[in-house]
């Protein structure tokens, strides 16, 4: 541009009067992406597969063990999982629903399960030997319903404790049972949550029980829900859960100072006083094997009033 036009665009600046963007001029699209803040991912895929196995053999073991007090078929099946935050997780929970507050053991950690009354109530009937046919009405429920209705909630926890027991090597305990679902809260309203709904069908009625898992729940056994089931893709192979599975395994552990075979005529032979030469020479020291596996080299000693032997080399530096 002339010193002129430069000058002419000052002037025009001062006074507001901008020339106007050329309209054939193409514009820069902006890059949005819609954030949805209360689906959070905090969960992995194979930590919410592995949770899913786990309330599957729930599903069949309360099925069966439930199936049998009530004398009639209750199927349970899970339907729905979704990561929420606590808050949105908790307002999709049935208002109808029976709060059960659960804690886990050593390692305290709360979580939430749910039923719908109707569920709670259809149990109770059944468990006062009535008529199977008949669907109950909503009610308040007395002091009798509530001890009965605290036996159903920890017949299903009960089963859902032993697998938890399995996966996790944590128990589970109810603490409180209660219709209030505005005072089941738990964890702070942005806790990313796993949501799991599972369908209770009892003859032709069809109930929802939730079950409510905050990260927090997790945190501290999530290493269980991490380990890959497969091995077959040769990469990401678990060796920590595999050291985890074997490191348990008990094995005798042995020191020898060294060995030499002898037949059976030889060893009636000898006599107090007698020398046997070993095939070792003295100053290898002992070997201690794991099971028939010789894995170091040490010297022979004594801790307090008791042998012992102090590594010195492990032997698998010996190979070439």
């Amino acid at each position: 541009m002339s010193p002129d036009a430069i000058a002419a665009l000052v002037e025009a600046a001062k006074e507001g009067r901008l020339p106007e963007e050329s309209r054939n001029e193409p514009r820069r699209q902006r890059r949005m992406r819609t954030v949805d803040f209360t689906r959070p991912t905090k969960f992995t895929a194979d930590q919410v597969r592995r949770i899913k196995r786990a309330l599957d053999t729930f599903c069949r073991t309360a099925s069966g063990r439930l199936s049998a007090e009530l004398r009639m078929p209750l199927e349970l099946e899970v339907i729905n999982i979704s990561q929420l935050t606590w808050s949105n997780a908790h307002a999709q929970v049935p208002s109808n629903s029976i709060a059960a507050m659960i804690e886990t053991r050593p390692v305290l950690a709360r979580m939430l399960m749910t039923a719908e009354t109707g569920l709670v109530l259809h149990s109770i009937e059944l468990l006062l030997g009535g008529e199977s046919a008949t669907k109950p009405r909503d009610r308040r429920l007395t002091e009798i319903d509530w001890a009965l209705a605290k036996h159903f909630i920890e017949r299903l926890l009960a089963q859902l404790s032993a697998v938890w027991m399995d996966f996790t090597e944590l128990s589970l305990e109810l603490t409180n049972l209660d219709t209030h679902m505005d005072m089941a809260h738990m964890a702070p309203v942005s806790e990313p949550t796993l949501s799991l709904t599972l369908e209770a069908r009892l003859e032709q009625s069809s109930f929802t029980i939730a079950l409510l898992l905050p990260w927090a729940a997790i945190a501290p056994v999530a290493d269980r829900f991490s380990t890959r089931d497969d091995f077959g893709d040769g990469e990401g192979q678990p060796a920590e859960g595999v050291s985890r599975a074997v490191g348990r395994v008990d094995m005798t552990v042995r020191a020898e100072v060294a060995s030499v075979e002898m037949s059976i005529e030889e060893v009636l032979a000898l006599r107090p006083g007698d020398v046997v030469r070993l095939d070792g020479r003295a100053e290898d020291g002992v070997t201690i094997f794991a099971d028939s596996v010789p894995v170091h080299r040490a010297e022979p000693g004594r801790s307090g009033t008791r042998r012992a032997v102090q590594v010195v080399q492990r032997l698998e530096e010996e190979r070439p």
